[in-house]
């Protein structure tokens, strides 16, 4: 028998105090190890009442023909689904391409398990071990756990005072190593976007062979005039590539479906390091149904933005400072106080999303919610 490794001659404990060789242990990466765990928005307890603003979600249902799409789709569920999702991409790509202005096609369209998913594939296709990934931070919490796991290394540049992104010091950032840039724009957790001019001064100084990843994942939210138009730095640049989602301007968080638009053989690429049937059949169609449905969904987006324009504005008659908010959330610089403050939040009856050491994050939610908040945070303001 061969034995390998740091267990050699190890020997355990047994009930009677006796003694016997340890089974070697089936060894794990040391970059899986070293994973920071994710934290998910807070739950709401079985039994407790409660609004959650931890997660970043729509307070909508899906709408009744998205509902009905759904349970239509549930009769089938003994058959695999289309692997490619060959009808969803095709939608996918012709709402871009009238909503965009640029031409995409099918062939530019790969959709996955949420765009989490989505943003694994593309580092698994690109990132060789030790290669080096330019990320803001603090952004995206995902962000340095996708990195790790296709065996890359996070460089992480701090995002400025004001909560956007410092795109020279990204830049500045970029060595022979790195392979991706990730761009959040709205930046998630912080809330402003990226403008254009910027971007383009940006991605006049990325090598053409390094990947920028335009994670959109809240793009119809954004008001600002100057945010950065993603269609349109995608057909202007061959190393773009943008990530978008249905689960949050849709609603469709529980079902799980996003997508990335690239270049076809990076397409092609993605596709081959995807999972097979990665979306199923239920979410397929009700992402369909969604597409089907845009406008009256972009009313609901539309109530979401005043809702936010109330809780900012109340916000700041109260003295916050805030940075400026483009996605369905708020966020809050509470430094060492972001735990007690987040408890305080819990018990009065809102669930809000906090980042020890850093600041609280609150999603944009029913009108009922933005009201019991905004006591939350007038009480904050009084307890500084």
């Amino acid at each position: 028998m061969i034995r390998r490794g740091s267990d050699r001659g190890a020997r355990e404990w047994h009930p009677g105090g006796v003694t016997a060789p340890r089974a070697p242990r089936v060894p794990v990466r040391d970059s899986i190890q070293a994973l920071p765990a994710y934290v998910p928005g807070a739950r709401i307890p079985v039994g407790a009442s409660a609004y959650k603003l931890s997660s970043n979600e729509n307070p909508y249902p899906p709408l009744p023909s998205v509902l009905a799409a759904i349970a239509d789709a549930a009769a089938d569920v003994n058959r695999y689904p289309d692997m490619f999702a060959t009808e969803l991409v095709e939608r996918i790509a012709q709402h871009l391409t009238v909503t965009g202005g640029v031409p995409v096609g099918p062939e530019n369209v790969v959709v996955g398990n949420g765009s989490v998913a989505v943003l694994q594939h593309v580092l698994d296709t690109v990132v060789e071990p030790g290669d080096e990934v330019v990320m803001p931070w603090r952004s995206f919490e995902a962000y340095p756990i996708t990195v790790a796991v296709a065996g890359g290394v996070s460089v992480q540049v701090p995002v400025t005072a004001d909560g956007r992104l410092d795109l020279p010091a990204m830049a500045a950032a970029i060595t022979e190593r790195t392979r991706v840039v990730l761009v959040c724009s709205p930046n998630n957790p912080t809330g402003p976007v990226v403008h254009q001019g910027e971007l383009d001064a940006f991605l006049a100084q990325v090598p053409g062979d390094v990947l920028v990843v335009l994670d959109e994942a809240y793009v119809e939210f954004v008001r600002d005039p100057d945010v950065a138009d993603g269609p349109a730095t995608f057909a202007a640049h061959r190393n773009v590539v943008l990530l978008r989602t249905f689960s949050k301007a849709y609603g469709l968080a529980g079902l799980r479906v996003g997508f990335a638009v690239a270049r076809p053989r990076l397409a092609s690429a993605l596709r081959s390091a995807s999972t097979p049937f990665g979306v199923n059949h239920v979410a397929q169609r009700a992402a369909i149904a969604s597409l089907g449905a845009v406008d009256e969904l972009l009313e609901r987006v539309e109530a979401l933005v005043a809702e936010r324009t109330r809780l900012v504005e109340g916000l700041r008659d109260q003295g916050w400072d805030l940075p400026d908010a483009q996605g369905n959330f708020v966020w809050f610089d509470l430094g060492e106080r972001t735990a007690a403050r987040a408890a305080e939040s819990t018990e009065a009856g809102v669930l809000v999303r906090p980042f020890a050491g850093e600041g609280v994050r609150v999603s944009v939610g029913e009108r009922e919610a933005t009201d019991l908040f905004l006591r939350v945070a007038a009480g904050w303001r009084t307890a500084r």
